[in-house]
This record gives C-alpha cells, structure tokens and sequence, in this order.
C-alpha cells in the first residue's frame, strides 16, 4: 500500500468527516467539506480569515504551520477555550476533528477577537516565532536562499567556501512540488543520515512565477541536479546512474555492497521529487535551440565560438628544467590548487591553471615547456553522455548537439534515442519501449518527439574537474533554481578557515560586476521593508469604538 493511500485511511477521510459536522454546525452543506481546496476556502470563512491564505498552502512548511492555525481558530469559533485542548487537537486533528464534528454541543460562536484578548509572554512568543518561521520560509522559497558552494566545478569563479545569495525573482521562483516539508531543510531531516525532510503526501505539477528575466547563454545558474532523481543514500554526493554503469545495476541496488572508491556501503536506493535533489550551480553554456559543439576543447554555440572566462581552469602539461614540482610559495601565488605527475608524459606534471594567469605562468624561470591537455576526437568515454557507442564524445570534443526546446520536433531512431530516452520518461512522463527498430512511447509506434519544456546545457569552470551537462546530459526548466547574485563571506579550508576578504560582500557576475544584480537584491530589501512599515501604519491607525 502506498504512502499516499495510508495518507487518505488515517487523515484525509477523517479530516473531512469531521470538516462536514462543523459545516453543518455553521449552516453550510456539508458535502463541501469533501470538495478539496473549495473545504479550505470554507473553512477560511468561518474563521473570518482572508482568502488568500489558501495561497500559503503552496508553500512548503508555512503550509503545515497555516494548517494547524486554522484549527486552532476552528475550534476557538465553536466555544473551544481550553489552550492545550486546542493544542492537541491542532496536532492530532485526524482524532479531534471527528469527534468534535458530531458532538451534541457543537454551537458556532464566532471567532476570537485577538484586539480585545490579552495575551500572556508564552503566547506572544509563539505568535512571533510562527511569524519569524513563514516570513523566512515565504522569502527563502519564492525570493531569495542562501546557498554554499560545495565543490570545485566553478573554482576560481565561484569557489568552495563562497557563501551566495540565490536570487529567485532573476527567472522567476518555482511553486514548490513537496509543499509539505519540514523547516529549514532541503531534503534529509537535522541529525540524520537518511531520514526524508518532507512527504509526498501532496505532489503540485510545475509552475513557475513570473520573474525579471530568462536565462541567457554564460549565466551562472543554480539548478537541481537532473541525476538525483535516484540516490543511493550510502554515496549522496554521486551519479546513482554513473555507479551503475560502473558497478552494475544489480550490486549498487543491494545495500550492504560496497562502494569501492569510498569504502562504505551503498545503502538504500530512494527516489527524490525535482525541488529535493541536490542543488548544482554551473554556468549556462547553451539555451533551448542552441546548437552546441566543442571541438578541441573550444566551445561553439550556433557555430561560433563562446565567451571565455578569465577564471576558466585548464589542465596543462609542465616540464620543468629540474624536473622537479613547484614550490609551495609559487602554488600560492598562482594560486594552484592541483599539481599532479602526467602518466603518459614522464618527469612531466599536470598543473591547473585559470586562463588570466597562464601567460605569467610561462615566463617562470623553471618552465620548458606548457601545453594544454586535450583528448583526441573520435575517441569514445562511456562517462559522457549519453553513453552510446554510437556518440564518441568526450570531454574535449563533443557534439554537434541541438538543445531541445518546447514545441520543438525531433525524428527518432533506434541509434539516437539514448539522447532523447530520459527526457521523454524521466522529465516529461512518458513510457519508452524499444521494440526491434520500433519506437513505442505510451503503447503507439512514433518516428519523432515534441518537447513538452525547455532544457539547458551546463558547464563548469573548471573544464577537467567538472561532473556537468557533459556527464549527464540536458538540465530541464522545472529544474531550474535561480540565479547566484551575491557573495557575502567566503572561507579557504572550511567554514572559518581562512578568509577571502576580497570576495566578501561581492556580486556575482560571468566576468565582472553588474548592477542589474543590485537591483534584484535592492528589490528583496524593499519588500521587507515595506512589509514592516504598513504593518506598523496598520498599528497607528485608531480602532473603531462600539
């Protein structure tokens, strides 16, 4: 049985049970109290609440928070008084709510006037507190999130230690899938390993909120990692389908196998909804309709070639005159943060260096000679996407590859379907079946494909170190997060390690600073502020006297 049928058996039935003696106690039919959403709206006119608190319930945790108020006010409008009576049957409603709907006293009363009570230190603590929780919860989902660089695809651009501002408004914030979820956490619950911080209970299709602008091709982007969909929970931090097609599917779904390269077992394999995986940020190389290729390392969108960062990394392989490595006072001057020996070149090193600093690089002294490491084309990596014989791509050269964007039409066919396979199940829910050289996608043979949304191609930074659009292909729209606009600290070495003092309180941008940036955070500041400041005329205004 699954979650959500228990869900129906323990809560929901009861609850509207219930709902419908109070809507009969008030004079409403109560076969209302079944009609989901419209029950809400009801419910909102007893309480004399307004009725777009039912917008809250969008949201996740303040739909939990909003949920329990209401009850709490429910009971209060038919003569309930008792706090901890109305405490608990907040927290138990599927119990209290039945047994209350059919008692023989259940009167309607009207709700309490909060203007005329007062209220003890206890209650205008929780007041606040609830208020602290939605008012952040309702800022961090739909305006802006603070967000922790955690690895180094980015590095030199973004790096790890960075402490960012997402901006939500930049393309528009997402209605949350999971609204109901615990506080403050994004997918695994505080002082657990592996505990779900939300329910599935409720799932919400996609829909995004208008925002200042769309993704343009070299913004950085942060985004859910199209990958997570699956996690085996013993090795969160890696592709589910890149240890599968390194281990085999068998042993990575058994929990007490071992991951070799980390030496724990793999654990428990779940599933995780689009707002639960991973959060990634990269730069955005290609936009839907964007034909991409790289070619020896050069990138070419639309047949041209891209925009090059001065903080992009390259391998490249060093002789040196000794044949010795760097010092650590030359490490740290250019800053480099690997400094391997080459296995195909002996007594040379492969050094990792951001584009601005290479020409200052080879002037060193000590330098014989530098070259960039770029793999051969032709030649096939099973890690690149999308993982056929058929594409030979690898990191260096891959393509040409048009990025799919919607209402655009594809022709399929048994030999480029691997590019297309997981967008049409995984992304757009479909099914797929390959039957001879037919394919059948929800039981009808099709020659072509319509894309339901828009995908984008992601690239980091640091070229050869960088799990990105390369490995696991198209990042769709209903992944998309925000836009990093704001550095406000940042650490070497951890959380109050070392500080980068020049990149505190610094604005992100793809190669320097914007003041359109500025504007969106100006533009979060002002809401707050604003919100304070006519609560506080509400305060000044006289209240009528009877």
């Amino acid at each position: 049985m699954t979650p959500f049928v228990y869900f129906l058996i323990l809560s929901y039935i009861p609850t509207v049970i219930g709902l419908s003696g109070f809507f009969g106690a008030y004079g409403v039919n109560g076969w209302k109290a079944y009609v989901p959403f419209y029950n809400i709206l009801i419910l909102l006119k007893i309480i004399k609440r307004p009725w777009w608190w039912i917008l809250l319930f969008l949201v996740p945790t303040v739909s939990f928070i909003m949920w329990w108020v209401m009850l709490y006010q429910l009971y209060e409008s038919f003569g309930k008084k008792n706090p901890l009576e109305k405490f608990i049957g907040a927290l138990l409603w599927f119990v209290y709510l039945p047994y209350l709907g059919y008692g023989k006293d259940l009167k309607y009363s009207g709700p309490v006037d909060y203007t005329k009570v007062k209220r003890t230190w206890m209650a205008e603590w929780v007041d606040a507190g609830l208020f602290a929780v939605v008012a952040a919860t309702i800022i961090r989902t739909f305006f802006i999130e603070a967000f922790t660089i955690p690895t180094s695809s980015l590095e030199k651009s973004l790096m790890v230690g960075d402490y960012l501002f997402v901006s939500k408004l930049s393309y528009g914030a997402k209605v949350p899938n999971t609204p109901l979820s615990f506080p403050f956490t994004h997918h695994t619950l505080f002082l657990t390993k592996d505990t779900k911080s939300y329910l599935e209970w409720i799932k919400l299709p996609y829909l995004r909120l208008p925002g200042f602008g769309k993704i343009k091709n070299y913004d950085y982007v942060v985004f859910n990692y199209p990958d997570g969909d699956t996690v085996a929970l013993g090795a969160q931090n890696q592709s589910y389908y890149e240890l599968c097609r390194e281990f085999g599917w068998s042993y990575v779904n058994s929990p007490d196998k071992i991951n070799i390269w980390t030496g724990e077992p793999f654990g428990k394999v779940t599933s995780r909804p689009a707002d639960k995986r991973e959060n990634y940020v990269k730069r955005c190389m290609a936009i839907p309709g964007d034909e991409l290729l790289i070619k020896k390392s050069i990138f070419y969108i639309n047949g041209k070639a891209s925009y090059i960062a001065q903080t992009m990394q390259h391998h490249y392989i060093v002789r040196t005159k000794d044949g010795l490595g760097f010092s650590p006072k030359v490490l740290d001057k250019f800053d480099i943060t690997e400094q391997l020996d080459n296995r195909t070149v002996p007594g040379a090193l492969v050094v990792t260096l951001p584009y601005d600093k290479v020409e200052d690089f080879k002037k060193l002294p000590d330098i014989e000679s530098m070259i960039p490491l770029i793999g051969d084309s032709g030649i096939y990596d099973s890690r690149i996407f999308p993982h056929s014989p058929n594409f030979k791509w690898n990191v260096d050269n891959f393509g040409p590859l048009v990025i799919p964007k919607k209402g655009m039409t594809v022709k399929l066919d048994t030999s480029n379907i691997v590019l297309y396979n997981r967008i049409i199940t995984a992304y757009e829910g479909n099914t797929l079946e390959i039957k001879g050289s037919k394919i059948v996608i929800n039981g009808i043979p099709v020659d072509s494909y319509t894309f339901k949304m828009g995908y984008y191609f992601m690239i980091g930074d640091n070229r050869h170190n960088s799990a990105d659009s390369r490995y696991w292909g198209f990042v769709p729209e209903d992944h998309i997060v925000g836009k990093p606009v704001f550095i406000w600290m940042s650490w070497k070495n951890g959380f109050m390690g070392k500080a980068r003092w020049d990149r505190f309180f610094t604005f992100v941008h793809s190669d320097g600073l914007s003041r359109s940036y500025l504007l969106h955070f100006l533009a979060i500041v002002a809401i707050m502020f604003g919100y304070n400041y006519f609560k506080n005329k509400r305060k000044e205004k006289p209240q009528n006297k009877i």
